[in-house]
């Protein structure tokens, strides 16, 4: 019997050794051990041994969020002993926050940081989530108290990238990292954004006038260049035209004083002399005088005196081609 009573205090040892004295951590996690309360070693991943009852795991404050039955955030704080060295992302319940021109506006931020630290995280801060929370909102309150409510609006990169860079360098002695900033939402009051919207809206019409009139002016400059244009082509056509026109008169008349100078000379060779030639050429041109007044639609005809002279020569001119058509 009480070889029974020492193996069952031999087996109850043994389960309160393994239960006290082994932890099994998991990857991407550490617990901190202290040594009749001080600090020993931080436990690794994998399977790791203290001494039961002598070493004890360090607890830390944590905040946790968790979506309640009517959707909004609800946060709860809980102590653990496993500190998570992954990167965690805390979102923090919107806060009103009074722009340099005096506009107050309510702004939610989310925070990136991760423990690179686990020590110096639970030794340097009491509550961390709750110190982290704390810090963040009021360094962006001085942060957006230097800019206006248009800055605030279009410089959300320029105001991430500050709030990361004094947050990562205060939680430096934490033992935290802090990775991204990020301005989840920002609204102005009802007032201020009703204003907003009418600005848009004028700017908007503003910019439409504006493209109308350009389009409008547009189309006149090429209406109106199109019209010079074609005035131009029309004036060079017509010019063209008159010039082979003019050329064209010009070289039939070349045409029929080149003709007339070969018929002269094919009569000069027919005729012996000269005054006979010249008699010629005054009869024929008195014959295409009478033949354009006969083809007018006038009845009378005048014949000029000196005509029946030169027509009683048409006989000798004929008598004399006649004696050279012989010869």
């Amino acid at each position: 019997m009480p070889y029974i009573v020492i193996l069952v205090i031999i087996i109850i040892v043994i389960a309160v050794f393994m239960k006290k004295g082994i932890f099994i951590v998991k990857q991407a996690e550490v617990i901190i051990i202290e040594r009749l309360g001080r600090y020993e070693k931080t436990l690794l991943s994998g399977l790791n041994f203290i001494i039961p009852f002598i070493d004890s795991p360090r607890k830390i404050r944590w905040k946790y969020v968790q979506v309640g039955p009517n959707g909004r955030n609800m946060y709860f704080n809980a102590d653990v002993d496993r500190i998570d060295l992954r990167e965690t992302v805390y979102d923090f319940p919107r806060q009103n926050v009074i722009t340099r021109d005096n506009v107050t506006l309510e702004i939610n931020a989310l925070l990136y940081f991760q423990i690179v630290d686990p020590k110096r995280a639970i030794y340097e801060i009491l509550n961390l989530p709750d110190a982290i929370e704390k810090l963040t909102q009021t360094t962006l309150r001085n942060v957006l108290g230097g800019l206006d409510l248009d800055q605030t609006l279009a410089s959300r990169d320029t105001i991430n990238s500050k709030l990361r860079i004094i947050l990562d360098e205060a939680t430096e002695k934490w033992g935290i990292k802090v990775n991204r900033v990020e301005l989840q939402d920002i609204k102005p009051p009802d007032e201020i954004q009703s204003a907003m919207e009418k600005q848009m809206r004028a700017e908007r019409d503003k910019r439409a006038s504006i493209l109308t009139a350009e389009g409008q002016k547009q189309s006149q400059i090429l209406e109106a260049e199109g019209f010079r244009d074609s005035q131009i082509a029309r004036a060079e056509g017509e010019k063209r035209a008159r010039i082979l026109e003019s050329e064209g008169i010009a070289e039939a008349k070349i045409k029929i004083a080149q003709g007339e100078s070969d018929a002269i000379n094919n009569i000069k060779k027919s005729i012996v002399s000269e005054s006979e030639s010249i008699q010629f050429i005054l009869a024929m041109k008195y014959i295409e005088a009478f033949q354009k007044l006969a083809s007018t639609n006038n009845n009378t005809v005048f014949m000029p005196y000196e005509a029946t002279s030169v027509l009683s020569s048409i006989g000798s001119i004929k008598e004399l081609f006649s004696a050279n058509m012989k010869k």
